[in-house]
């Protein structure tokens, strides 16, 4: 197998610096699936849909995997930002960036970039949460392997996509990695063994935490269509982002749940607008406790504002100890107890220091299509969104919410959107005064 030659390849902290980048988952028919990439040559060709600070960082770490690719296709609904982000990978990629790769833009870009890369290549799927399934349902249909950025959908019946396209994967043997990165983080796969093996006994609650300041929201623009801005804000609208506590708490949600051992089923919570004014969709706290099987409790804690206390981590507590790991947490560490003190240590990751996870994800999946190894991550992914769905529906209509409701809901955030052009207008609209429709609990139906 060829292995690169490029010096110049570029680590996706520094690419991202340089770049000014932002960065805010049969058997008969398996028997005639296709060749895993293009046949007759090992270059792999790449595409990428999104091209923001997300997908900036994804092709970075694709095109630094082992053997040759090609960068064939850049699409983003603003068709400026591929042109902008396109020199910069050709500065520093020189041997993997096609010399003419198309560049696209609009709503419907990513078929186009899909169709570009061909069966058998990768596309790097890095836009808003909505667009996640439509894209990977695509990109399956095309014979093409994905790696899709967090989250995965905004409601259920988009995750219910995914997961279908997750099987149509297997059945034509395609690969497809989400960048769920804390799951391919060593020193938390280390503390979760760790933690599985019953260092602090039974597993007996859970803390999902990230407390920290407001999440802005960017003026619309005087040339810019409500819905452009929207997009342009995605984080900031819950049709979009699937809210605050999908999309920001989705690794912590999902680490808590791995070091469980199981999902959640039920959830009740809470959450509003307490001191948020800005003109979005945008709740500035929520509080949720899910409920396992077994009766113990995953409590988890979102919130965004000013001058208020901080925290980005997941606390797993046992009968006999607890431990500090998550996302926000560079060295997980395992306590004897209920307190965090390093006087009860028992464990800490004391390895060399590992690969970055980032990159991990991606040589995972190149290493798959290279070598034919079975890699499918859709129901882990979309599970992991399932969880802070959950949340959310509970919170947002002060209800008991069962993952089974949640899981076999109908309801779409914003119905339409494979038909959606920059043109339309968007799925959900300001008032008189530019305030947009907030979820209230007790009124807010699932």
């Amino acid at each position: 197998m060829s292995t690169k030659k490029n010096t110049a390849k570029r680590s996706r902290r520094e690419f991202l610096k340089t770049a000014g980048i932002v960065s805010a988952g049969m058997t008969g028919m398996l028997a005639t699936a296709p060749a895993v990439h293009a046949v007759g040559s090992d270059v792999i060709r790449v595409g990428l849909v999104g091209c923001g600070g997300r997908g900036g960082g994804a092709v970075v770490q694709a095109l630094n995997t082992e053997g040759p690719t090609k960068l064939v296709a850049l699409a983003d609904a603003f068709e400026n930002k591929a042109r902008t982000l396109l020199p910069r990978l050709k500065e520093n990629f020189p041997n993997d960036v096609d010399p003419n790769p198309f560049v696209l833009g609009g709503l419907d870009g990513y078929k186009h970039a899909i169709d570009a890369v061909g069966p058998g290549g990768v596309i790097l799927l890095a836009t808003a949460p909505a667009f996640r399934p439509l894209h990977v349902e695509y990109a399956v249909n095309k014979g093409v392997h994905v790696f899709m950025e967090k989250s995965f959908g905004v409601d259920a019946p988009g995750v219910r996509r995914i997961m279908n396209a997750g099987k149509l994967a297997l059945v034509k043997n395609l690969k497809i990695v989400g960048g769920l990165m804390s799951r391919h983080n060593v020193p938390l796969q280390r503390a979760i063994e760790q933690l599985h093996a019953g260092m602090i006994g039974e597993r007996i609650s859970c803390w999902a935490y990230r407390m920290h300041g407001p999440v802005g929201l960017g003026p619309r623009r005087a040339d810019e269509s409500v819905l452009a801005h929207q997009i342009r804000n995605y984080s900031n609208f819950t049709w979009l982002n699937g809210s605050f506590l999908l999309d920001w708490l989705i690794h912590n949600l999902d680490v808590c749940c791995w070091a469980k051992g199981t999902l959640p089923v039920s959830a009740q919570g809470m959450g509003g607008r307490q001191v948020r004014t800005e003109k979005d969709q945008l709740f500035d706290h929520y509080a949720v406790e899910y409920t396992f099987a077994d009766g113990t409790r995953l409590f988890a804690q979102g919130r965004h504002q000013a001058e208020t206390w901080g925290s980005f981590q997941s606390t797993i507590h046992g009968t006999s100890g607890c431990a500090v790991i998550g996302e926000g947490i560079t060295h997980p560490r395992i306590f004897k107890g209920h307190n965090p003190d390093v006087a009860h240590l028992l464990w800490e990751y004391k390895d060399s220091p590992p690969k970055d996870q980032y990159q991990i994800e991606h040589d995972v999946l190149f290493d798959a299509i290279r070598n034919d190894k079975p890699v499918n991550e859709a129901d882990r992914c979309c599970e992991a969104a399932m969880i802070g769905i959950l949340g959310r529906m509970a919170s947002e209509t002060g209800r008991v919410v069962t993952w089974d409701e949640a899981m076999n809901s109908t309801t779409e955030l914003a119905p339409g959107l494979d038909t959606l052009t920059l043109d339309s207008p968007a799925p959900v609209m300001p008032d008189e005064n530019g305030n947009y429709p907030i979820a209230m609990p007790g009124v807010t139906k699932i």
